[in-house]
């Protein structure tokens, strides 16, 4: 049957409707399509130009020691981090302290301190080290199981942060360094309250003790020692620090306390490091009396490096000064010792009893 006019127009009308929605519908798809591949292209690009970086997930002190726990990884554009940023997992793995189990070492600040821990089969157990070397000159590190001590031996020596960083701080090899944390045979954890302290002094800073004499001069007795200081009853203690001290600083710290006593107008005391992390120690320029010299000279126990250091740095001229210090001040010289002397003692024995009386009474 022939079709109508009307009919066929309206038949060829819908046709060129439908050929046209099919030509837009492909336009659309294919601008969809170019748009995504676009996206893909510049996502692609993108992942090219990121790189995974190792942020601080908390505020690190300088000469801290730095674990993989303090560590969070993050994507960032190349272009916008140091050439030199800490990235790669090798090199994580290079500066992450385990055991050689692989058993992760983590830290934690306790009453100001940094004490590290290590995780065996899921519990963490505080990793402690000895006051003295083993006998390869190593670092003994230990965990007390029962009452008895667990040596545990580390993979790597552990990573310390050459500068005081806060917490995002993108972590770079400039920022940190291997540490040495050796401890020589002679060394031994030593008490002081007769030294003035800083105002802002803080357990983990370090410090050098000076000799300051009423004539003006001023000498390094010894440098760079990390600080703690204890926790007398319920808080820190005021006067005493404690310190980790080789034979020869003893005795140099022995003779320069007497320097002190003896001669009106002198102190002794403490300058804090502002970076310990970069900044090397000072050479002590203190001369030590003649009595506790001729001791040093016979004492087995000091290492005969350092001896002979000492041997060097002695200044017979400076030597002199200071007891010319002392000789103007000899009239009240012997009390002032006496006083002094037993000052400190009684310090010492009050806060002794403020410690005791803490552990009785459970503070």
């Amino acid at each position: 049957m022939a079709s109508n006019p009307l009919q066929r127009k309206a038949r060829n009308s819908f046709i060129l409707g439908m050929l046209l929605m099919l030509i837009i519908t492909g336009a659309i798809i294919a601008f969809l399509f170019i748009q995504l591949k676009n996206y893909q292209d510049k996502e692609a690009a993108d992942k090219k130009l990121q790189k995974t970086i190792y942020l601080l997930n908390q505020d690190v002190k300088s000469g801290q020691i730095i674990t993989s726990d303090m560590l969070t990884s993050k994507q960032v554009y190349s272009t916008m981090i140091p050439n030199n940023a800490i990235g790669d997992v090798d090199t994580l793995e290079n500066y992450s302290l385990q055991d050689k189990e692989g058993n992760t070492v983590s830290s934690k600040i306790e009453n100001g301190q940094q004490t590290l821990y290590i995780t065996i089969n899921g519990k963490a157990t505080q990793l402690k080290t000895e006051d003295v070397l083993g006998a390869e000159g190593q670092v003994n590190y230990y965990i007390e199981e029962n009452n008895e001590k667990k040596y545990i031996e580390l993979n790597t020596i552990p990573v310390l942060a050459k500068v005081s960083m806060n917490a995002n701080t993108v972590l770079t090899r400039e920022f940190i360094t291997k540490g040495n944390n050796t401890t020589s045979n002679d060394v031994r954890k030593q008490e002081y309250n007769v030294v003035v302290l800083p105002t802002q002094l803080q357990t983990g800073d370090y410090i050098d003790i000076r000799l300051s004499m009423p004539s003006g001069e001023d000498y390094i007795v010894i440098s760079k020692k990390e600080v703690t200081i204890p926790t007398v009853g319920d808080a820190d203690s005021s006067e005493t620090i404690w310190m980790n001290l080789s034979e020869i600083d003893i005795l140099s710290m022995s003779s320069a306390i007497m320097d002190a006593f003896k001669t009106e107008g002198s102190k002794l005391y403490a300058t804090i490091y502002t970076e310990p992390g970069i900044q090397a120690a000072a050479t002590p320029t203190y001369p030590v009396n003649t009595e506790v010299g001729r001791l040093m000279e016979a004492n087995p126990n000091i290492v005969q490096e350092w001896m002979q250091a000492l041997r060097n740095r002695y200044n017979q001229s400076q030597r002199d000064r200071i007891n010319q210090n002392i000789q103007n001040s000899l009239e009240t010289a012997d009390e002032a010792v006496k006083s002094k002397v037993q000052e400190s003692i009684t310090k010492t024995q009050e806060e002794r009893q403020k410690y005791l009386d803490g552990l009785s009474t459970g503070e």
